[in-house]
């Protein structure tokens, strides 16, 4: 169960729950990777009290060479990145919503709340805009962001703007954390993998 500390159960949607017991040794690999902190203790559900994955995590293991180097890439856009903290949980719940991506949403807009992002820009990030209160930073980013996954074409000034506030090197970053949430919403949508859902209560917590 994750920090959260609530009781959760992982969702498959259209593909099965894989069950940590009859894993292959690249799947097993790839399941501990996944579980391991600072991922798998982090404030959304990734792995149940049953070991079953949640998200995208479970439609990784079917393809584990391949979900190795995805989840990889993720580790390293979220805890090895060089963007803000904030830009980068503004980044990924604009394109969360954009995707109407349900696990997406419950995964990020939590790990944003810990790194303070407020209820107020989280509503309007679920509307599509950019909040008020982000910085010039946090709005080139988003600015940035939206027109690669909205437009699908970056304008001059929006991209001279982020260049002001993020260099060349902070733009690259930008456009594969784009890129990244954009494969993991497809993922999700596929195989209508929603957000998990409340564990089912023991005896005790019923007859209690």
């Amino acid at each position: 169960m994750s920090e959260s500390g609530l009781s959760e159960s992982a969702q498959g949607g259209r593909l099965p729950l894989l069950s940590p017991t009859d894993l292959d040794p690249a799947q097993q690999r790839l399941y501990d990777e996944i579980v391991a902190p600072p991922r798998g203790d982090g404030p959304f559900l990734v792995v149940d009290n049953d070991g079953l994955l949640a998200g995208p995590f479970n439609a990784l293991l079917y393809s584990p060479a391949l979900g190795q180097a995805v989840s990889a890439l993720g580790a390293s856009l979220r805890f090895a990145g060089t963007l803000e903290n904030r830009t980068r949980e503004l980044v990924v719940c604009l394109i969360a919503a954009e995707y109407c991506c349900e696990y997406e949403w419950y995964a990020h807009s939590r790990v944003a709340a810990t790194v303070g992002i407020t209820p107020l820009e989280l509503r309007a990030l679920a509307q599509g805009v950019t909040p008020e209160t982000a910085t010039k930073g946090e709005a080139s980013a988003l600015a940035f962001a939206l027109a690669l996954v909205r437009d699908r074409a970056v304008d001059a000034g929006t991209h001279a703007r982020a260049k002001q506030q993020h260099g060349h090197a902070g733009l690259v970053e930008i456009t594969i954390l784009a890129g990244y949430y954009q494969l993991l919403a497809g993922l999700l949508i596929a195989f209508d993998v929603p957000a998990p859902a409340p564990a089912p209560a023991s005896v005790t917590e019923v007859s209690s």
